[in-house]
């Protein structure tokens, strides 16, 4: 059985298990559920804190896991990323008093508060700048209000709370997370299974069919505007002058696509969703 580490609360959890069902696995029906056997796809579920699960991972009990890339870096856990599941985007930045800081060497010396500990550290160490680190468990952008830091390390998204605390965003880029497949040093067909089926549900996100009739003499115009994949696939039809065409399209392009061969004398264009695809 290959044991999969699952979000069993926060962020990542509800995606990571609709991916996983989207995937063809049998998950929990109880939130109250720990541990899940789907023996029909030879997996076993374990639900554990997202902050955990690279732990857990990296150490070799669990085969593979879905966590964040800041709290994989952020354990210090061996185990190692092979796959971006595209959800749960998330940057990480410092913050200071409005005014007070410019530069990341501005802080040597001085208290950082963070509920990522290894991993501000890690890339302080390599600026060469020296702090205090100060670990919280949330709510960091309260810190320097209350004294406890001079600035902190936090994620950032509009920076509306940090602003609602007189703070101001700082120096470099941190980290620019996302949710990530991890896994051990263990050998496991399956998790090139899991990995398969989990690239095939981020392809479903990501792209439509798009089918049409184009004049045939316009066809090599029609696949310069969307060339698919590989190559449309191209069907003849009962008016030789004429043919039908399907071909993925990024769905955030479709309808500009679609504009475009409707202008070239496409005609019938049809969208139809992917619900999970081999590439």
């Amino acid at each position: 059985m290959l044991r999969i580490a699952v979000p069993n609360k926060g962020s990542l959890s509800e995606t990571a298990a609709q991916m996983l069902h989207e995937a063809g696995y049998t998950g929990r029906r109880d939130p109250r559920d720990l541990v899940v056997s789907d023996p029909r796809n030879g997996v076993e579920f374990f639900y554990l804190r997202p902050r955990d699960i690279a732990t857990y991972v990296g150490s070799g009990a669990l085969d593979v896991g879905i966590t964040g890339r800041d709290l994989l870096l952020d354990s210090g856990s061996p185990a190692r990323e092979i796959a971006s599941l595209d959800f749960g985007d998330s940057t990480f930045r410092f913050a200071g008093p409005a005014g007070r800081f410019g530069e990341l060497s501005d802080l040597e010396g001085l208290r950082v508060a963070t509920s990522y500990p290894g991993l501000v550290e890690a890339f302080l160490a390599r600026h060469s700048v020296t702090v205090t680190l100060v670990t919280l468990d949330g709510a960091v952008e309260s810190a320097v209000q209350l004294g406890v830091a001079d600035a902190v390390a936090d994620v950032v998204s509009t920076g509306t709370t940090l602003r609602k605390a007189g703070l101001e965003i700082f120096g470099p880029v941190i980290l620019e997370s996302t949710a990530v497949l991890i896994t051990s040093e263990n050998e496991n067909a399956g998790i090139h299974t899991l990995l398969r089926r989990l690239q095939g549900v981020l392809v479903a996100r990501q792209y439509v069919l798009m089918d049409y009739d184009i004049p045939l003499v316009k066809l090599d115009a029609a696949c310069l505007l969307a060339p698919g994949i590989e190559s449309p696939t191209v069907s003849s039809l009962h008016d030789p002058d004429w043919v039908a065409v399907r071909v993925m399209v990024p769905r955030h392009d479709s309808n500009h696509v679609m504009d475009a061969l409707y202008e070239l004398g496409a005609r019938a264009i049809l969208i139809s969703a992917i619900h999970n695809a081999r590439l």
